[in-house]
């Protein structure tokens, strides 16, 4: 299958090419890149590959997918141009503003008969692969609740505005990551954090309490001003615990410029010091990492396309995790819960 990737700033650049390149059964096909700066990053990081001056331009060469991650505000309707060409889509996350308007985007998918998937990458993060390992394997009994923080030292990489804020940025991804792993939120109760520095008003850090369907308590927060670098996961059951601290090992990976497509054995797993610990009456149990590779993303992404295998993230899932994000943006304003 051949992909390009439209958009080459830091999510092109470092989130999707390198995994694209790095997919069994995929081709990176060219890239979508209009200033110089980012062309030129294109031509430092893939010597020779095409380099298109809009989406329009690749579509016209006969590529059989495109990836979407260009600003929020740009998205939709670049997502329905590939769509309109018959084209599959990757839509970076959040792929729409709201879950109506992300409906409309599934619906055009449906009527052209194209595959549209969002891509929630974090499903693959090393930790939280091991986190879904533990619950699997049924230790912790009857699981109660689970907690997931992710505070980023890096304001300068705050989405600005009514597109972004970091509740539909890094809160994208917490929230999907515990839909993936408790199953649908049946109510949300959120607070949000808000900051007139940058002249837009926007929200820089949340707390989202989701209770699920299951029964199951989860809470995801995260910063992005306040100075702290901390990736914490603790799940609580009748058993005992599970505490992992970790870090971003693919993100930190791919900023010192290694690749996936170099070192698929090594790609992904957490160093031991940041192994977590699970917590039982009998005694504690250190869990080595489990491994974690986005690329994974792209395969089964491009068997889905050939009729293969299942959609890696549906837009239907989009949908549900930019439901309970607009729940939490709703709840944070009125300060209750609300039900979905």
């Amino acid at each position: 299958m051949r992909i390009g990737v439209v958009g080459y700033g830091a999510g092109g650049r470092y989130f999707h090419a390198p995994f694209v390149e790095a997919a069994d059964g995929v081709e990176l096909a060219g890239v979508v890149a209009r200033s110089a700066v980012n062309r030129a990053h294109v031509e430092q990081d893939y010597p020779g590959l095409p380099v298109y001056g809009s989406l329009a331009e690749m579509l016209a060469t006969g590529v059989d997918a495109v990836t979407i991650t260009t600003p929020p505000h740009t998205r939709r309707d670049l997502v329905l141009e590939a769509i309109s060409a018959g084209v599959h889509v990757v839509a970076d996350k959040p792929f729409a503003p709201t879950a109506k308007d992300a409906r409309e985007l599934e619906l055009a998918a449906s009527q052209a008969g194209v595959v549209l998937n969002v891509y929630h990458n974090r499903r693959r993060d090393a930790d939280i692969i091991t986190l879904a390992n533990v619950l699997a394997s049924g230790k912790l009994g009857e699981l109660w609740r689970v907690h997931s923080t992710m505070d980023q030292d890096n304001a300068d990489t705050l989405e600005l505005g009514a597109s972004g804020g970091l509740l539909r940025d890094l809160g994208s991804h917490l929230v999907d990551q515990m839909l993936w792993l408790l199953g649908p939120a049946s109510s949300v109760y959120a607070t949000l954090d808000w900051t007139d520095r940058f002249r837009k008003r926007t929200d820089c850090g949340f707390v989202v309490t989701m209770r699920h369907a299951s029964g199951v308590v989860s809470t995801v927060s995260a910063s992005k001003l306040n100075r702290s670098s901390t990736r914490e996961l603790r799940a609580y059951g009748s058993n005992g615990s599970y505490v992992a601290t970790g870090a971003d090992v693919q993100a930190e990976a791919l900023f010192a410029g290694r690749r996936p497509a170099a070192e698929p054995a090594a790609w992904g797993i957490d160093a031991p010091e940041n192994w977590g610990t699970l917590s039982l009456q009998g005694g504690r149990e250190v869990i080595a990492s489990a491994q974690g590779n986005y690329a994974g993303f792209y395969v089964e992404f491009a068997r889905a396309v050939r009729g293969e295998g299942p959609e890696p993230v549906p837009a239907a899932e989009g949908i549900r995790t930019l439901e309970v994000l607009d729940a939490a943006r709703e709840s944070a304003l009125r300060n209750t819960v609300i039900a979905l």
